[in-house]
Order: C-alpha cells, then sequence, then structure tokens
C-alpha cells in the first residue's frame, strides 16, 4: 500500500496545464523540462509519485514528490533546474554596464592606440581606466558583449544588432528595430 501523500499537488489552471502538455511534447526543451512536465501532468492525472516517475522513465517517487512542492511554491519555474555550485559571478551588473559604455565610446587613436575596438584593444583600455577593470578578460569582455546583442562582422569591429545606417535625402541616419531581441530568442 501507498503512502499518504504529505504535499499532494494544487488544482493546476488551464494555463498552467496547457504550458505542461506544450513541454511535455517539445522535441526542442530540454530532457529534464519534458521528464518534469510528463510527471506534474501524470501526478495531476491521479497517478502516484512512484506510478508517475515510472511512467516518464525514472525510478523515484521521492524526487517526484520533491518536483510537487517546489511546483506547488514556485509554477512552472520549477521545471527548471536549480543553479548548483560552480563559481560565483565574478562581475555584476556595475561591471557589466562599465564594460558596454567602453565598447559604445568610439576609440581615440592617440588615446587607445586604434580607430575600431577589438577585445585585445578594449581589454587594454579598460585595464588601463581609473575605474576599469583591472582583471577583466577578453572572454568576459566577449561573453557580455554577446549578451548585449552585439555581434563580431567581418568589418572586425562591434556592432550592436538591430541598428543599422541609412542613407537618407538629408544624410546617414541610425535605425533601430525595437523588435530585434524578440526576434533573437
Amino acid at each position: 500500500m501507498a503512502r499518504r501523500q504529505n504535499n499532494p499537488l494544487r488544482e493546476l489552471t488551464d494555463d498552467e496545464r496547457r504550458w505542461l502538455h506544450r513541454i511535455a511534447r517539445s522535441t526542442s526543451e530540454p530532457t529534464s523540462h519534458v521528464v518534469r512536465a510528463k510527471q506534474i501532468l501524470a501526478v495531476a492525472d491521479d497517478q502516484s509519485f512512484t506510478e508517475a516517475a515510472i511512467s516518464s522513465g525514472r525510478k523515484s517517487g521521492d524526487a517526484v514528490s520533491h518536483l510537487v512542492a517546489r511546483f506547488n511554491a514556485f509554477g512552472l519555474s520549477a521545471l527548471e533546474r536549480k543553479k548548483r555550485g560552480g563559481p560565483k559571478p565574478k562581475y555584476g551588473v556595475e561591471e557589466r554596464e562599465r564594460i558596454l559604455k567602453e565598447a559604445r565610446r568610439s576609440p581615440d587613436p592617440e588615446q587607445d592606440g586604434t580607430a575600431s575596438w577589438s577585445l585585445m584593444t578594449l581589454r587594454r583600455s579598460l585595464r588601463k581606466a581609473t575605474d576599469g577593470l583591472p582583471l577583466v578578460s577578453t572572454y568576459t569582455i566577449r561573453a557580455v558583449l554577446k549578451n548585449a546583442g552585439y555581434s563580431w562582422p567581418r568589418t572586425r569591429s562591434w556592432c550592436e544588432t538591430g541598428q543599422v545606417m541609412r542613407k537618407r535625402k538629408g544624410g546617414a541616419v541610425k535605425v533601430s528595430d525595437p523588435d530585434a531581441t524578440a526576434k533573437k530568442t
């Protein structure tokens, strides 16, 4: 006989059920998300934790009970992996903004020794600045710029994605796409 469930699954909303079905059938979602969605749906269909684990290809009913408790508390975000160990992020929001501010600035050939930014010249500039980052690496700079939507085209200069210079009768105009971030995801 199965044990009594201490933390039964709460009633799912229609929107949650729709999203869980979509995730459970997905081929592009991570496998862990698909399995967790199937487990939540199985428990919602009155299966025990052990039956839900077995029906999704797992063995542990205890893991399903922990998942149900997280789902009751956090909703659909319980399907995502929790952040585990690893090094803490070295650079926070302020440092990232400082990197972006420097990358957006046009380089001065006399001061910076270049007419266009490369990762090395950007790193050198950030390390020399009084309010700069003395230990920043090119890997960190590249990651920050890439997350901010910059790309590195063949012209070897960082340019912001979704912005382009267009010729008009009145001269060159900078045009930006308001949906650039939405199109990337």
